[in-house]
Formats: C-alpha cells, structure tokens, sequence
C-alpha cells in the first residue's frame, strides 16, 4: 500500500487535510457526548487535548526518547538493508543462500523476535533499536535488492563490452537505478520503525510513548492512553514527512 502526503507548497491539499482532521475531531466530540460514551470506550476529543497539555513535559520526553530508538535504528537498518543487496549483487552465487533466509525471516512478524531481543540487550534503547534495525533493514534490502536488479540487462552488456567492471557497472549503472526504489522502501519503513520501537516498548521498557501507554493502561487512565496515540501518531506523521520530502527534494527524477 502507498502511502503519500500533500505535497509541499500546495495550500489546497494542506487546507483539505486540516479540514478533514478538524471534521473528525469534531464528530468524534460530538459521539462521545451524545452517545455519554465512557472514558474506556472513547473519550471525549477535548479531554484528550486537555490530557495533553497538562502532561505535555511527560509526553514530550517519551517521545524523544521513541524517536530516537526509532531513528537509530531505522538509519541503521537501512544502512544494513542497503549494504546486505549491494553484496549480493557483487556475489551472484551468494544470493541463493541469503536470499531466501532473509526471505524466510522476514515473513515471521518482528515483534516474534521481541522476547530473545529484550533478553540480549535489556530494557534499555538499545534493544528498541535493534528491533527497529530488524524491522527497516528486511524492507529497504528487498526495495534495493529490486532496485538494483531493475537496470536494462543490454545496458549491462554495453558497459562490459567497453571493459567495464562489475564495479564500475554498480556504481554507474546499478546504484542509480536503484536509488528511486530504494528510497521508496525507506519512506515505508519509517512508519514501520515507529510502531516496532512503541510495541517494543510496551513489552519490555523504561521509557518511551509504548511504555507510557502500557503504564497507563495498568492505571485504567484511558485519556492518558489516548494522549499518548495522539503524540505518537503526530511523531510518525512528521517522521515520514522528513522523508518523504527529502525524497522529493533529492529524487526528483522518479
């Protein structure tokens, strides 16, 4: 599924998505009061703004702390993603064995792995960011790994009837061909790298909007809950904005 943003500079997509999130907060006002829905099934949209404004110091220092664990391991795991299909394009022979094994890791969901993840690395971030790294780097090597393969096999023979390298064939022709579909994986995956490092944190954390959700489930405070997916999703939304836009800066030929 693609998932895209207004595009920079066009007021008119801006403005019909603040009017869409605006209709929406309103109904859901509207639901909660006519309907007098408890706090466990919905709260109302203005005690949740509330919430997050009385608690704006506590919700603001989780999420530092989940966008870090969920930038640090996204650039790691795309760096990883990136690297693992580059050398399995230089070792044809290699693929056969790497590529189904990746293939085969990454059909079982992530968070399958959480439990051997919190015991290797702790509680802390570190092991947030692995699992963020796990999550982006299956992504991004199979985009770069199609991206790479993507190029025109008769190019490929042209360059070797000049002498080229396997080399110099990835790094002028290969490389530049993969960049648009590799940044389409990357774009994907930070959306991704937010939910693993929140869900990670739920299972095993001392901090971070996952941890905070959890605590405040324990705590039957449902608004707080609601204030936390409400500073997540605004987290994730301008995390995949940034890359969103610099793909649009950057790649413009796509």
């Amino acid at each position: 599924m693609k998932i895209t943003l207004p595009r920079p500079g066009n007021p008119r997509a801006a403005r019909r998505a603040a009017l869409g999130l605006l209709g929406l907060a309103v109904l859901w006002e509207l639901c909660a009061r006519a309907f007098a829905l408890p706090d466990y099934v919905l709260p109302r949209f203005t005690r949740i703004l509330a919430a997050i404004v009385d608690q704006h110091a506590l919700l603001l220092a989780a999420a530092r702390m989940t966008v870090m664990e969920a930038v640090c391991g996204f650039l790691l795991g795309a760096a990883a993603g990136i690297l693992l299909a580059i050398i399995l394009t230089m070792l044809p022979r290699a693929r056969g064995v790497v590529l189904p094994l990746a293939t085969a890791l990454n059909s079982v969901p992530v968070v399958a792995y959480a439990p051997l993840i919190l015991l290797w690395f702790g509680m802390g971030p570190e092991s947030k960011i692995v699992m963020v790294a796990l999550a982006v780097g299956f992504t991004v090597f199979l985009h770069a790994l199609a991206g790479l393969d993507r190029v025109d096999q008769r190019a490929v023979d042209l360059m070797r009837s000049f002498g080229a390298d396997r080399a110099a064939i990835l790094w002028r022709l290969r490389l530049p061909a993969a960049i648009p579909l590799t940044a389409a994986g990357m774009r994907v995956s930070t959306v991704r790298a937010m939910i693993v490092a929140i869900v990670t944190e739920m299972l095993g954390a001392t901090g971070g909007l996952g941890w905070t959700i959890f605590q405040a489930v324990l705590q039957i405070d449902f608004v707080q809950v609601w204030s936390a997916i409400f500073v997540a999703s605004a987290a994730s939304l301008l995390f995949f904005g940034l890359v969103n836009l610099l793909e649009k800066r950057y790649i413009f030929w796509k």
